[in-house]
């Protein structure tokens, strides 16, 4: 879509508002999809996204193969997209623990699936750069609707345990609140949250210009934009390897400010490169630290998460990566149109390098927030419990949500 976008308009603008499009509702409706997550089964909300979705692929899809497919459209299309990704992704995320029987599995099922994601997006680019310079984008848009429909089958099969579908009843404005309050009311929640959303607004938005990057920087074709992002498919698949490799949980909280300081600075020697092998090199670098710190990041927020709250935490997690996306869109495009993408591409490195070494900062303290939580919950050897009680009665006194006593795992260590 980036890719028809620029080439129907030329505009690097046009790029960021069709993304924008199809990115602000997931920051207007992730707080009530959060809410409907926690009420009602996520299997059956994913089921009711993917069939959506199959739908809105098939007309995005018609429109483009007939020719008569217009900007207008595409920007409808994507805000209906975007609506259904606001409910399908804290159902998704959530999802995932349902599925994982053991706490201690959770951190490798959620790299695996992260290596399932980004294996496809390792795939899925150059292939469809080779079928853009080959068929067209309605070709490719028509294989990802078709896509759908075994995305619903399975879904059909899977052998899902029936569990109360329903929490209390109450309202939604409440329900709401109280998903807020816990979620900004608990540092090590709200400091991971920030940096996401920091990555996400000033980082990620890289992406939106990836287009306008292998035309007029590298001065490339389709090819091009298809193979740096299968090399930013590749190296995120690398990263969710080494996470779902990785034994325990404890300890991932430091690869946060690390990973997305790695991000950072891919970005920022992306900004300066002139040459394709150099720039693909940059993109699989870009991709680990993306990935790296996206993974750890939700493998940390779905421990320590109380489960009838998930659904609200999630939906802020997914604000913080996708809803401050449509900001960044419209902020990278406006840029690149001043200055240019290559100065874009660097004042986002730039920011998500601050970001890291703040967050650096504040790793002791949260340490120090959620060793209780990890001591209950099992992860820190029993020994450690007495030591804690002896040597740091004061973490009894930090604002821990009640929830939080009998949640997950990961430490910001």
């Amino acid at each position: 879509m980036p890719w028809l976008v620029y080439h129907m308009t030329g505009s690097a603008f046009q790029l960021g508002l069709v993304s924008f499009a199809g990115q602000i509702p997931t920051f207007l409706l992730a707080p009530v999809a959060g809410v409907v997550t926690d009420k009602y089964s996520k299997y059956k909300v994913l089921l009711i996204t993917q069939i959506l979705s199959l739908i809105q692929a098939f007309i995005l899809a018609l429109l483009s193969l007939t020719g008569t497919i217009q900007i207008w459209q595409i920007v409808l299309l994507s805000i209906a997209l975007g609506c259904i990704n606001a409910f399908d992704t804290p159902s998704r995320h959530s999802f995932v623990i349902e599925m994982v029987e053991k706490k201690e599995d959770l951190g490798n099922a959620i790299a695996l699936n992260s290596m399932m994601f980004n294996g496809a997006r390792l795939i899925g680019p150059s292939v469809a750069g080779m079928m853009l310079a080959t068929a067209g984008e309605g070709i490719c848009f028509l294989i990802n609707a078709i896509s759908y429909i075994f995305v619903v089958v399975s879904l059909l099969f899977m052998n899902v345990k029936k569990k109360e579908e329903k929490r209390e009843s109450g309202k939604l404005i409440n329900d709401m609140k109280e998903g807020l309050n816990y979620t900004f009311g608990f540092p090590p929640i709200k400091h991971i949250l920030i940096l996401l959303g920091i990555a996400s607004l000033m980082g990620s938005s890289y992406q939106v210009l990836m287009p306008v990057f292998a035309k007029e920087v590298l001065h490339g074709g389709s090819g091009t934009f298809g193979f740096l992002m299968g090399a930013a498919g590749s190296g995120a698949l690398v990263g969710a390897l080494f996470l779902a490799s990785r034994e325990s949980l404890i300890k991932l909280g430091r690869i946060i400010p690390a990973a997305t300081a790695l991000f950072g600075a891919g970005l920022v020697a992306l900004s300066f490169s002139r040459n394709f092998p150099v720039s693909l090199l940059l993109m699989v670098i870009i991709g680990v630290g993306m990935m790296l710190h996206t993974a750890s990041s939700n493998t940390i927020l779905q421990t320590i998460t109380d489960d009838d709250k998930r659904g609200r935490v999630m939906s802020f997690y997914t604000i913080a990566i996708m809803g401050t996306a449509p900001f960044g869109s419209l902020l990278a495009g406006s840029l690149a149109k001043i200055i240019g993408t290559p100065f874009t591409i660097l004042i986002g490195g730039i920011s998500c390098i601050i970001g890291a070494f703040f967050f650096y900062k504040k790793l002791p303290e949260l340490k120090r927030i959620v060793r209780p939580v990890y001591v209950r919950m099992g992860l820190i050897p029993e020994v450690v419990t007495g030591i804690h009680t002896a040597s740091e009665p004061s973490v009894e006194s930090v604002r821990l949500p009640a929830s939080q006593s009998v949640t997950r795992e990961d430490n910001p260590d």
